[in-house]
């Protein structure tokens, strides 16, 4: 999960450092600020989190009770539209945004499908490239790398991509939970057409947005998130936009537990207010 500059959580965006993962990387994760990716993990019932991370989690969870549900239901989703994708025949994923390792990661549900799949991941927190880098020391077919959202052309062109992912063959293009930390003010219809421009037909694009027309009902709700995101929380129609260029797969752009479910949607559905939906590139 990659949040907005000046966002009370951390510094949005890698810009410094070797990016490696070595030591020059840890040494710049700063405990005393919480961080989305962080706070996510925290939510999941992982262990890479700290006191920061955790106050806030709680403070929100403790104002929005849907919270830590809505984060496994992103979660869940995640794995959903990754196993669709390779299911029809992706086989290289690039994750941008892609948080702490987890249940469920996406190189763990792709190579379930294919063995030999590409999968690359990216992220702004030192913390994730260094335990994601620890992570897959012995996985060839996986990278993990920091990257700045704000320079698409960087993440497209970096090492670690060239050596996995070919464009000349459909990608998975992944930005699960992170628009909503990007702002208008960085033209995220824009990154998102550098990311997809060259990517060949059949190339799927998953995205799961927190959507303001879903939180309309909650106007308390919506005016804690906003406070602690400092992002851009953005209706159905705006974020059905970043999806031009490709054909949304049924069911569309829904709330996530409704997307292709696998087990019984939550009967509180009403209260999952995040849209999740992949398109597949004409």
């Amino acid at each position: 999960m990659s949040p907005a500059a000046g966002t009370p959580w951390s510094d949005p965006v890698a810009t410094s450092g070797s990016g490696d993962g070595t030591p020059d990387a840890a040494s710049r994760i700063d405990t005393s600020k919480p961080h989305p990716a962080r706070i996510y993990d925290y939510l999941l019932g992982g262990k890479q989190n700290f006191d920061a991370d955790r106050n806030v989690a709680d403070q929100i969870s403790e104002a929005m009770p849907v919270i830590p549900r809505l984060a496994r239901a992103n979660r869940a989703f995640l794995a959903r539209a990754v196993r669709y994708s390779a299911q029809q025949g992706v086989k290289q994923f690039l994750d941008i945004g892609a948080g702490l390792p987890a249940a469920g990661n996406t190189h763990e549900v792709v190579q379930s499908v294919h063995p030999d799949a590409s999968v690359v991941y990216v992220d702004n927190d030192p913390l994730v490239t260094v335990h994601g880098r620890a992570l897959l020391a012995d996985e060839a077919r996986t990278r993990v790398f920091e990257g700045d959202l704000r320079d698409p052309k960087a993440i497209l062109t970096h090492p670690d991509v060239a050596a996995l992912i070919d464009f000349d063959r459909p990608v998975g293009l992944l930005m699960v939970a992170v628009l909503h930390f990007f702002p208008d003010a960085y033209d995220p219809a824009g990154v998102i057409a550098t990311l997809t421009e060259n990517l060949a037909p059949g190339s799927h694009l998953v995205i799961s947005h927190a959507g303001s027309d879903l939180m309309s009902d909650d106007p308390e709700g919506m005016q804690i998130y906003q406070t602690a995101s400092e992002g851009a929380l953005r209706d159905r129609e705006q974020i059905t936009a970043f999806f031009e260029g490709f054909d949304l797969v049924d069911p569309g752009l829904v709330r996530v537990p409704q997307w292709r479910p696998t087990e019984e949607v939550p009967t509180d559905i009403g209260q999952y207010w995040m849209y999740g939906g992949v398109g597949r590139k004409r």
